[in-house]
């Protein structure tokens, strides 16, 4: 009953969005049921990736990604079997390399190879700690067969672009693990408000809306109800994934940008690396500027 009432009270609140140009607006829902708008500004994960699409990265990027995501599976599949509904962490990888639009034929490989119906290397998972430029924190998760070479290319890329490898547990207490769901403007018709409807009420917490991206954030155990009531209804994700999200930010402006953005690049370039998180925040005016 609570939770009815409260979707009864959110109707109540229209325009939600009063326009799709402009600076993006996050609806959160609140342990008391209650809901709030409130004008956000990207940060870390969203900035990165929103610069990646302006300077045209992704399509330079997914040969690379294909090789990692297919990684990412195999380990997945070794540690816990190549059955996806036994095995939450592969169900996981597969719906990432599916939005990323993975042929099926690679995902299989990649599973056979983990449970060694075919030849496949042994990786372990490490990750990696420091700060960048202007004091941003960024963690980075990787995957390797060679700890010792993996962690000196790590200090090499932080120390090369004025950055810092630091010690465990530096930065992981500014992240915390979220769900996320990517969905791009121009591939739905369903509007804002009926898209935010149906995402809150399938279990998801936080709603955010750009000019070209609605992204919807779930706590990491209701991911999979949120994207598949999302899913039943047609729509396609740029990002179906569980990441790291930054509870704090770090302002960057001046000298400090094309550094931030060349660390990111070049720890996201390394063959080792999975993912990259950072919790830096970029003024929409010089971002424009790239």
């Amino acid at each position: 009953m609570r939770k009815k009432a409260c979707l009864q009270s959110y109707k109540t609140l229209t325009p939600v969005y009063r326009k799709r140009s402009g600076p993006p607006i996050r609806l959160r829902q609140h342990a008391t049921g209650n809901r709030t708008k409130e004008v956000i500004r990207m940060a870390g994960h969203s900035k990165w990736k929103n610069i990646q699409h302006r300077k045209g990265r992704q399509d330079a990027i997914r040969g690379k990604m294909f090789a990692k995501l297919s990684r990412e599976i195999m380990v997945a599949a070794r540690e816990g079997g190549g059955d996806p509904e036994q095995n939450q962490r592969l169900r996981l990888a597969i719906a990432k390399a599916r939005s990323q639009n993975m042929p099926n034929d690679n995902i299989d490989r990649a599973i056979k190879r983990g449970t060694g119906e075919e030849g496949g290397g042994h990786y372990e998972a490490v990750t990696y700690e420091g700060y960048g430029p202007a004091g941003a924190a960024v963690m980075v998760e990787a995957l390797t067969d060679n700890r010792n070479r993996t962690a000196a290319d790590m200090r090499h890329i932080f120390s090369k672009r004025d950055g810092n490898l630091g010690e465990s547990g530096c930065v992981a207490w500014m992240f915390e693990r979220k769900g996320l769901l990517r969905v791009d403007r121009e591939s739905t018709e369903m509007g804002e408000d009926d898209l935010m409807m149906l995402a809150l009420e399938a279990g998801a917490e936080d709603f955010e809306v750009t000019e070209d991206v609605i992204e919807v954030f779930t706590a990491p155990e209701a991911f999979e109800d949120v994207k598949n009531a999302i899913e039943a209804e047609g729509i396609r994700f740029s990002t179906a994934e569980v990441t790291m999200v930054p509870t704090n930010t770090v302002d960057v402006d001046g000298e400090h940008i094309p550094k931030i953005l060349a660390l990111m690049e070049a720890l996201e370039d390394h063959d080792d690396v999975q993912n990259v998180y950072a919790n830096f925040d970029i003024d929409e005016a010089e971002l424009e500027k790239l």
